[in-house]
C-alpha cells in the first residue's frame, strides 16, 4: 500500500484521494496528485511553528557545542537562519560569540 502524503496547508495525514485531487477532511485543502511536482519541504520549531530562511529562533535549552568550549545558553537568539536541503530537522546559523551552527529545531522556538 503506497504512502499517503500528509496535507501541505495543516500537516495532518488523516488524507485520501478524491479523483485528481488529494483532499484533506480535516481543514478541507484539495490540492493535485501530481508526481512529478516535488513537495516543498516543511520545517517546524519546537512548537509547531513553520520556519522559513531568514527567520530568527531563540534556543530554548542550554547546549554544549562540538569543537567550542563555550555553550550555547538558553535565550541565545539566532538570527537569519538558512534550512538545511532535504532535513527538515536541522538549521544552519551564527550567534554572537559562535560561528557556523547546526541545531536542531527541536531545541529552537520562532522569535
Amino acid at each position: 500500500m503506497p504512502t499517503l502524503p500528509s496535507c501541505p496547508q495543516c500537516g495532518l495525514e488523516n488524507t485520501y484521494i478524491d479523483g485528481a485531487l488529494w483532499t484533506c477532511p480535516d481543514c478541507g485543502h484539495e490540492w493535485t496528485a501530481d508526481p512529478v511536482t516535488e513537495q516543498a519541504m516543511v520545517v517546524r520549531d519546537s512548537n509547531g511553528n513553520l520556519l522559513a530562511a531568514g527567520d530568527t529562533v531563540v534556543v530554548i535549552k542550554d547546549l554544549k557545542v562540538k569543537g567550542s568550549s563555550i555553550p550555547l545558553k538558553q535565550g541565545t537568539v539566532i538570527r537569519n537562519i538558512r534550512l538545511v536541503e532535504d532535513d527538515p530537522l536541522h538549521i544552519e546559523g551564527h550567534s554572537e560569540k559562535i560561528k557556523g551552527l547546526v541545531l536542531k529545531t527541536e531545541f529552537l522556538r520562532k522569535a
